[in-house]
């Protein structure tokens, strides 16, 4: 009987040392992912970091930190810092870069620019979202693919870069991530419609999305005249006339963007 006690406890121990060396080729395993991934974005984005604490607080999201004990840093800080440093880098670009433009059509370029779609889009290509600290829930709901991660993420980013390095090496990171997209947008000026001007004007300043509303219809079937308005949360922007709603809306809009300088 003592023997086959002695026997039980030497396959438990077997076991525990199978599952503990399990465990530890894991844990080094994700180790070297998460330090390979950092090192692949600094090279991407072609800055390396002194304080490697700080791309790890950029790279952790909300959601991970709440899953863990203690005070785990995560990125929104860096989030807040982030916008301002890239909103002034940006809008110091189309400055040099286009002397000639008006302050509306600058404000049109830098809104589309880092709008959180553009954001998303340079984010996705430096490979941004995988190198994310999520929580299980927000892995699981494709967290890694949302767009407002994604463009919250590279804000956090370059906020990292500014406390790490200071002004002069986000701006170098700024314009070798983001020159393409300001070209292209400066490129297609005159393609964009009144309407869509007015939407990323909007959330380039962080306001609401604007909302047309009709108005009023006047005139027979064949000759009607639509009256539409267009919004925020707090007021009216613009008021247009057409002989559709659509075309109303994009007096609305137009008269919005003479408003706002844009």
């Amino acid at each position: 009987m003592r023997k086959v006690g002695i026997d039980r406890i030497c396959i438990i121990c077997l076991y525990l040392i199978d599952l503990w060396t399990l465990f530890a080729i894991l844990t080094a395993e994700l180790v070297l992912t998460e330090n390979t991934c950092e090192a692949l974005l600094q090279e991407r984005i072609g800055y390396r970091f002194k304080d490697a604490s700080l791309l790890q607080e950029a790279l952790t999201h909300k959601s991970y930190s709440n899953e863990r004990a203690g005070d785990l840093p995560y990125n929104e800080r860096l989030e807040f810092l982030g916008d301002a440093v890239l909103d002034l880098i940006v809008s110091d670009r189309l400055f040099h870069l286009y002397p000639s433009e008006s302050e509306g059509e600058l404000t049109r370029i830098r809104a589309e620019v880092v709008s959180e779609k553009g954001l998303a889009l340079i984010a996705r290509r430096i490979g941004l979202g995988e190198c994310l600290a999520l929580g299980r829930g927000e892995e699981k709901s494709g967290g890694r693919l949302k767009d407002s991660l994604n463009a919250d993420a590279l804000e956090a980013l370059l906020g990292a870069v500014f406390r790490d390095g200071g002004l002069a090496p986000v701006s170098a990171v700024v314009e070798s991530l983001f020159d393409d997209a300001i070209r292209h947008s400066a490129r297609r000026k005159a393609g964009i419609d009144h309407k869509t001007r007015l939407q990323e004007i909007l959330q380039g300043r962080k306001d609401a999305p604007p909302r047309y509303v009709l108005l009023g219809v006047e005139g027979p079937d064949h000759d009607r005249t639509y009256t539409v308005e267009v919004r925020n949360d707090v007021e009216a922007l613009g008021r247009g006339l057409g002989k559709s709603k659509k075309a109303a809306e994009q007096q609305a809009a137009r008269e919005a963007l003479e408003r706002l300088g844009a």
